[in-house]
């Protein structure tokens, strides 16, 4: 890991540790959107352990995840953009193999409706699971994964039309990461009537990595030395706990019943056999 590190550091020239680096990054829904204050937390750990300057701004209008990613590929208005990884997301951009989340993005719990809750309470094997109907975003790779899976998908534009798709009784259960979940329900982008299911989760290896455009390589071995200084001096794991430990203890995550099904999207460029990027609270149920 040293090598890499100082080979990485010798790449970043003078005249890129002087520079005042702008990144732009997509901005959230609102001032309740807290899913971008991790990301923005450990982009600015790795900034600052490269020791460059640097400003962090908004884009001037707010962006979803698809548009953002496309204004990436076409080198506009977003310089960096944090997302779920898959194959087609790789080829198209430049992806920073360091999982922002050590892949607890595939670690899904259930918003389902108040009147559902007695359906929820036994537990599911894998097939009574896929008879169920998930709510999901058109563009998200989750999406695809749910679906090679056997699920039958009520696929939405964005993540906050899933909500009425629950109310309305089109879908059985809204599938979250563990670490959106909270911030939504206290966000209070849904009614009374939608709740969290307490006694399921659903498990696919994924990760969720910074890209940037596949042109910007300074941008991309800048932010990555950043992130393998945070991770070798510990800095990177405080941050994820200090962030996520709470969470993973109040939705009982080692205490669910827990269903792995496959990511066919993973790309084979995912350093999965890295045990120090990943964490993985429990068993799971194959």
């Amino acid at each position: 890991m040293r090598k890499f590190l100082i080979l990485c550091c010798g790449l970043l020239s003078v005249s890129a540790h002087a520079a005042l680096w702008s990144i732009t990054y997509p901005r959230g829904l609102d001032d309740k959107d807290l899913r971008t204050e991790y990301p923005l937390a450990i982009l600015t750990l790795a900034l600052e352990k490269t020791g460059v300057k640097y400003k962090l701004k908004p884009s001037d209008r707010i962006m979803l995840k698809g548009k953002a990613l496309r204004q990436l590929k076409e080198n506009r208005e977003v310089n960096v953009v944090w997302s779920v990884t898959d194959a087609q997301r790789e080829k198209d951009l430049l992806p920073i193999r360091i999982p922002l989340t050590k892949g607890l993005m595939g670690w899904r719990v259930f918003l389902i409706k108040e009147s559902q809750r007695a359906r929820f309470d036994r537990a599911f094997n894998k097939t009574e699971m896929r008879n169920l109907i998930p709510v999901s975003g058109e563009e998200w790779p989750d999406t695809k994964i749910l679906q090679a899976n056997g699920f039958n998908v009520f696929t939405v534009p964005s993540f906050t039309d899933a909500y009425n798709i629950l109310e309305t009784n089109r879908a059985d259960f809204f599938p979250r990461s563990v670490v959106e979940v909270e911030n939504e329900i206290e966000a209070g982008y849904f009614s009374s009537d939608i709740v969290l299911d307490e006694h399921h989760a659903i498990y696919y290896p994924t990760a969720m990595y910074f890209f940037v455009n596949k042109g910007n390589t300074t941008l991309a071995r800048l932010i990555e030395t950043g992130l393998q200084m945070a991770l070798e001096d510990g800095s990177f794991d405080a941050l994820f706990f200090s962030t996520y430990e709470s969470t993973l203890k109040d939705l009982k995550i080692n205490e669910r019943d827990t269903i792995f099904i496959d990511n066919p999207l993973l790309p084979p460029q995912t350093p999965v056999d890295d045990p120090t990027l990943w964490y993985r609270p429990v068993s799971i149920a194959k």
